[in-house]
């Protein structure tokens, strides 16, 4: 299991009704990567989740603001990501991310 993936995720995506900030944590569980997803009061499991090289993949469904399927494709460089979300026949949505420092609070 690759560590260079593991950890706490701050996105920002940016979406055509603004911008939505989930974090996601990316973990190995029995050599298997796991995730969650923390956004808009709810806490979601990551599905399909798929690392190819620094090339990452997940989908994950919300039901806040409103119910969506999403897929997410990015591309890991070190502390950072880049890529994009989509939801079924709406445009693709711009996505970036940091990695969370381990002495980094939690946001309020």
């Amino acid at each position: 299991m690759p560590t260079h993936i593991q950890g706490v995720w701050e996105l920002t995506v940016v979406t055509p009704v603004g911008r939505v900030r989930p974090v996601i944590e990316l973990r190995s569980r029995d050599g298997e990567l796991v995730g969650t997803a923390r956004g808009v009061g709810e806490t979601l499991p990551l599905r399909d989740i798929v690392l190819d090289g620094d090339r990452l993949t997940w989908k994950q469904s919300v039901t806040r603001p409103v119910r969506l399927d999403l897929t997410f494709t990015v591309t890991v460089d070190g502390d950072t990501l880049t890529g994009s979300s989509k939801a079924g026949r709406l445009p693709s949505s711009e996505v970036t991310g940091r990695r969370r420092r381990d002495d980094e609070a939690e946001p309020a």
